[in-house]
């Protein structure tokens, strides 16, 4: 039986399989529980110099907030044994962390909080490879759009990567051989790394030794059939093999003709809460996604507006946009409200927002949040409601969001208007919306690409 292509479940189920007589072809149950167990895991990294975020398990508050002070915030906790993130919080303060700790007893008593240092501003890396014990081939190197902390499977990514250099990349290909011949990998891995700080620096977040949900994005991107290629690794048949008999390039690793960028199938639409309301589409650390898309193009502006209008809709190519920055983004986010402006698209903004663009000489006209006494000026919520934007930035404010935010993504969700809640995914939309301005989508089909 091979395991490694069911996702996380059958990983689990491994071992008891294997006790019960059945033969596990691939990585085997010993490998699965070194790449999941975290003290053993993280002695493969210390033997092989690699970095992971600190990180700490806690019984109680009092413990957490030990341990939360040693490592520092921002951090990342979750109920110990959840998938998909469920569950998980970024905390920045301790009475945050207070108010998570009362919640997650509550979910998992008999388990601990797992704690880890959340690497802020963090460019989040999700690499796909084979290995069969002597060689590896490196299928796919991921760039993902939003910041480390939005769930990989809710965060956009490209491939090729957009932003890393050479040594970078080099860097990556041999942290993943390393991991991968020391946990003993037959067959697929999938390895999360984060690059942060200043000078950047390459962080480990998690190995899976098994299928991720992106080989079906990396296989159609490059062209390579990843699951066979794997399950014959599983039987015995070496990467030298598959060369040979071309399931495999003849040398080197993955290459993905033109652009390629996946993005999240989120329909938030259809989402409710209990007492009926809208849903909050914040991107976090929880999985909210149903699916996946994926857009092709010559460059990363177009690829990404082809992902776009897969997902939720076409970018708008003129127009206005609505944008209201929390404090800590507007430096970041700036930049690209200029973009927009210069892209012709009139601005709206909150005064905060208004202020900062006004200080950087991009004109907005100011609206009044939608907790503002009433009066004779538009509201955020009137703009969106009248029709009058055809795009909505609004980036949240710490912990969760302010109500503020809240009905301003909830009636752009109502309107079918498109709303991004992270810098990344800003900047990325106001790439796309410049291509699309110049240039019109080229269909073909994946075979076309594998030739071009």
């Amino acid at each position: 039986m091979i395991a490694q292509l069911g996702g996380q479940t059958p990983l689990g189920l491994a071992r008891g399989l294997m006790e019960a007589g059945v033969k596990i072809l691939g990585t085997s149950p010993d490998a699965i529980d070194l790449a999941e167990e975290r003290g053993a895991f993280g002695e493969i990294l210390k033997k092989n110099n690699l970095t992971a975020p600190n990180f700490g398990m806690a019984n109680s508050y009092g413990e957490a907030a030990k341990i939360a002070s040693e490592i520092g915030y921002p951090i990342l906790v979750r109920p110990s044994y959840v998938l998909g993130g469920r569950g998980m919080e970024i905390v920045y303060d301790e009475e945050t962390l207070k108010g998570f700790i009362e919640k997650a007893t509550a979910i998992t008593p008999n388990h601990p909080v797992l704690i880890d240092k959340f690497l802020d501003d963090a460019i989040e890396i999700d690499v796909d490879a084979l290995f069969d014990g002597e060689e590896l081939y490196l299928a796919g190197v991921m760039e993902h759009i939003e910041e480390a902390g939005v769930h990989s499977g809710d965060s956009a990514c490209v491939i090729p990567s957009i932003s890393l250099d050479k040594e970078q990349l080099k860097q990556i290909r041999e942290a993943t051989e390393k991991i991968a011949k020391d946990v003993g990998v037959r067959g697929l891995i999938n390895i999360q790394f984060a690059i942060s700080g200043s000078p950047k620096k390459l962080y480990v977040l998690e190995a899976n030794p098994r299928a991720s949900r992106t080989v079906p994005f990396v296989a159609k991107a490059t062209g390579i059939a990843l699951a066979k290629a794997a399950a014959l690794i599983s039987t015995g048949v070496t990467i030298v093999d598959l060369r040979k008999e071309k399931v495999l390039p003849a040398s080197g690793d993955g290459h993905a003709n033109g652009v390629s960028v996946k993005e999240a199938v989120l329909p938030f639409n259809r989402f409710r809460r209990i007492d009926g309301t809208g849903v909050d589409s914040v991107l976090g650390p929880e999985m909210k996604s149903t699916g996946e898309v994926m857009g092709i193009a010559n460059n990363f502006g177009l690829a990404f507006a082809k992902s776009q209008t897969a997902a939720f809709g076409p970018l708008p190519k003129s127009g206005a946009v609505f944008i209201s920055l929390s404090e800590r983004d507007k430096e970041s986010g700036w930049r690209a409200a200029r973009e927009m402006h210069e892209l012709g698209f009139k601005i709206y903004s909150t005064a905060g927002t208004n202020e900062f663009l006004s200080s950087k000489n991009v004109p907005s006209e100011l609206v009044r949040k939608n907790s503002d006494p009433g009066s004779n000026q538009l509201s955020a919520n009137d703009v969106i409601t009248k029709g009058l934007v055809q795009l909505v930035i609004n980036t949240p404010l710490g912990r969760g969001s302010r109500q503020d935010g809240f009905l301003i993504r909830t009636a752009a969700i109502a309107r079918s208007v498109a709303c991004i809640t992270t810098i990344p995914g800003f900047k990325a939309a106001v790439a796309g919306i410049a291509a699309l301005q110049k240039d019109e989508f080229s269909i073909k089909s994946l075979q076309e690409w594998m030739k071009s």
